[in-house]
């Protein structure tokens, strides 16, 4: 376990003095998601860095302040602080391959968020290898517009969308429509959403607004305009609560017929129609595996990622709605079921083996959010059984059953006692993955 979240310098001189008998792994961010990819890496007696910017807050000594919930992990060997990407590329880059270069070995990068994936990919740092596809195709794939024209091309189906000309010059494809007749096709409420999350999450603090009426919309558009962010028009899906799927999978540079590959069904969301997952579980849907993996292959990537699909009730079928090219928060679920997703995209790029002894049937659940649910919506019905409350409560579920969890591992307190510690005090929560 980490002793600490350091700063930069203390981190290359803590490393400085240790030593690795093959490639560790960075892992950014060092959260919730960080966390399941250290576990899953450290089930194999893979060394874990656990890189992250730095919190709020006063330090002591080499240590700075962090409220991940990954570094306090056994599953974690040394954390600390590097310059945030986003701020500052070229001084993310010179502190990881200063961090490299003390470490001794070469290493291998895991951004657990777009930002830190794509700034992996960006940035190039010498002596870190990539376990997943370069930035132009990370863009390819992530860009909304240029995901569902390939869609077009496959066939795969997506929800009614129209590229707007109020923004096209900022856009990479031609325009759709204007705004009035994007309105008059999809009527209210819709969504606006961005070609590339990126600058629009800067701008307005989401990835998407839904809006109900033409006002609203035409506000929407001009201040996306005015910040030069091309964004389209969405249809609002009426979503079968409790149908979200997801293929999450890691497809080798060899091609999708190669991937090793999990349906995840979001079976319970907090809140429970437009939240992030509490309780996914294994699913059989060969349509979604066979559609996300198509349009993976047509892009070209190759790394882990979650292609999410939504139930449209009306249409009665699966939607495409995005492509995550990272680790995302309910990574442990193909892990515990059979499918090391991180250990395989490491494999791939050092002289470590994995394979998969097959996929057996799993759930997980993020009880911090399971829990509040229970609590505050009274018309929810718990999904777990008696049994499942025994062997959480016990800790038996570590060792048998079909059940994981995103945090809480008494096998592994840390990051539980780190999560009771900043979800009770007067400190803004870190994030949600």
């Amino acid at each position: 376990m980490a002793d600490r979240f350091r700063s930069t310098e203390g981190l290359i001189d803590a490393l400085a003095a240790a030593e690795f008998d093959r490639p560790p792994a960075l892992v950014s961010n060092a959260h919730i998601t960080g966390l399941g990819v250290a576990r899953a890496l450290d089930a194999h007696g893979v060394s874990v860095i656990a890189l992250d910017r730095a919190g709020d807050g006063a330090g002591s000594g080499d240590a700075v302040a962090h409220d991940g919930l990954a570094p306090p992990s056994d599953a974690v060997d040394y954390a600390g602080a590097v310059t945030y990407p986003l701020d500052d590329l070229d001084g993310f880059r010179e502190d990881v391959e200063a961090i490299v270069d003390a470490a001794g070995t070469e290493a291998v990068a895991f951004g657990c968020m777009d930002e830190w994936a794509l700034s992996y990919a960006e940035a190039d740092p010498d002596g870190v290898r990539l376990p997943f596809a370069g930035s132009d195709t990370l863009d390819a794939v992530l860009n909304k517009s240029e995901l569902y024209a390939t869609c077009d091309a496959l066939g795969v189906p997506y929800p009614e969308t129209y590229r707007l000309a109020a923004t096209a010059a900022s856009g990479t494809r031609e325009a759709d429509a204007a705004v009035e007749e994007a309105a008059d096709a999809l009527g209210f409420p819709l969504v606006v959403k961005p070609e590339l999350k990126r600058d629009f999450e800067e701008a307005f603090g989401t990835n998407v607004i839904e809006v109900g009426d033409r006002g609203e919309f035409e506000d929407v558009v001009a201040a996306a305009a005015d910040e030069g962010i091309a964004v389209m028009a969405q249809k609002r899906v009426d979503i079968a609560t409790g149908r979200d799927h997801s293929l999450a999978s890691y497809v080798p540079p060899s091609g999708g017929d190669d991937a090793l590959a999990v349906v995840g069904n979001a079976a319970v969301r907090y809140p429970r129609n437009f939240g992030t997952s509490c309780l996914v579980e294994t699913a059989e849907e060969p349509a979604i595996e066979e559609r996300a993996l198509a349009v993976l292959d047509d892009a070209g990537y190759h790394g882990i990622s979650e292609a999410e699909f939504v139930y449209d009730a009306d249409r009665e079928e699966f939607l495409l709605l995005d492509v995550n090219t990272r680790p995302w928060k309910w990574i442990s679920l193909p892990v515990a079921a059979g499918a090391n997703l991180p250990m395989a995209a490491y494999a791939a790029v050092t002289d470590a083996t994995y394979e998969s002894d097959g996929v057996e049937p799993t759930r997980w659940v993020y009880l911090r959010d399971y829990l509040s649910l229970l609590a505050g919506d009274d018309a929810f019905w718990d999904q777990l059984s008696a049994a499942d409350w025994r062997r959480l409560v016990s800790g038996a579920f570590e060792r048998e059953g079909n059940l994981t969890t995103g945090v809480y591992r008494p096998a592994d307190p840390g990051p539980a006692a780190k999560l009771f510690e900043t979800e009770f005090v007067d400190r803004e929560y870190y994030c949600s993955c």
